[in-house]
């Protein structure tokens, strides 16, 4: 049964999509057989991929429209073990049509019960707020990783995540965890860089992943390619970081009982 990440904060900018795409390409690289999900109206994650125009055939928005199955709507990426499932919502009347249906928090988790056993992960791209599709994603996940964008400090939005699984933990997801916290476009020998360190290591301790996301110009400039910096450039910085990212959530899988969110929140 694969295991359902989903990669969620209620704040823009921090670095969700491209820390979704790059994760997802690692674990496929790794030999992994991945999923990734678009959950964001936007649909950066599939324009990051190359997935655009004709070349989707369908996307969430028809699960949730109960229109086609999860399985009908997965496609092919480059990368022989990365598939994809788009957003495909094309309008503001199909944005709002596609929040009313979220807002039943179960239909993702239901959608996944058939391809769960095809993958080794399934990792979940969310917008930037809480509600409708992040409440859907997390119902359906295992495990959380949380980015935070070095210098831009969203602490308020890490603990306000943190009450709202804790919430969930009570009435629809019993068994979600969090995978950790994940420090984004890091700058080394910056004094933001530093206090931003200190601060998220003195609040989250030992939920605050090893590895940190340097910022990297090709992380952006992939998006233009259609691939994950992972693919463009192995060698670069920040795919290098991406490789030890799924190499650090790989061996804590193996060895590490993940921090509950109860602890987290606590830290």
């Amino acid at each position: 049964m694969g295991k359902v990440i989903a990669v969620a904060l209620p704040k823009g900018g921090v670095g969700k999509t491209t820390t979704a795409v790059n994760l997802a390409a690692s674990f496929a690289l790794a030999g992994k057989h991945t999923l990734l999900l678009d959950a964001d109206a936007f649909g950066a994650s599939a324009i990051a991929l190359g997935v655009t125009g004709e070349k989707i055939r369908g996307g969430l928005f028809d699960v949730f429209n109960c229109t086609h199955s999860l399985k009908q709507v997965i496609h092919r990426t480059e990368l022989p073990f990365l598939d994809l499932v788009p957003s495909n919502v094309r309008s503001i009347p199909m944005e709002e049509r596609m929040l009313q249906m979220a807002e039943n928090r179960t239909i993702l988790r239901q959608a996944l019960l058939d391809v769960r056993p095809l993958y080794d992960f399934l990792v979940i791209d969310t917008p930037p707020y809480l509600r409708g599709m992040t409440t859907n994603a997390l119902t359906a996940s295992d495990s959380v990783i949380i980015p935070v964008r070095t210098g831009h400090f969203s602490f308020d939005a890490v603990n306000k995540l943190l009450r709202f699984l804790e919430s969930m933990k009570q009435t629809a997801n019993l068994s979600i965890e969090v995978e950790g916290l994940l420090l984004t476009m890091h700058e080394q020998r910056t004094k933001a860089g530093e206090m931003t360190v200190q601060e998220i290591s003195s609040r989250f301790g030992s939920y605050l992943f090893k590895t940190i996301i340097p910022k990297n110009s090709l992380l952006a400039e992939s998006t233009f390619y259609g691939k994950p910096a992972v693919s463009v450039n192995e060698h670069s910085a920040g795919a290098r970081a991406y490789h030890a990212l799924a190499e650090e959530i790989l061996s804590r899988s193996q060895k590490v009982e993940h921090p509950t969110v109860s602890q987290a929140q606590s830290a």
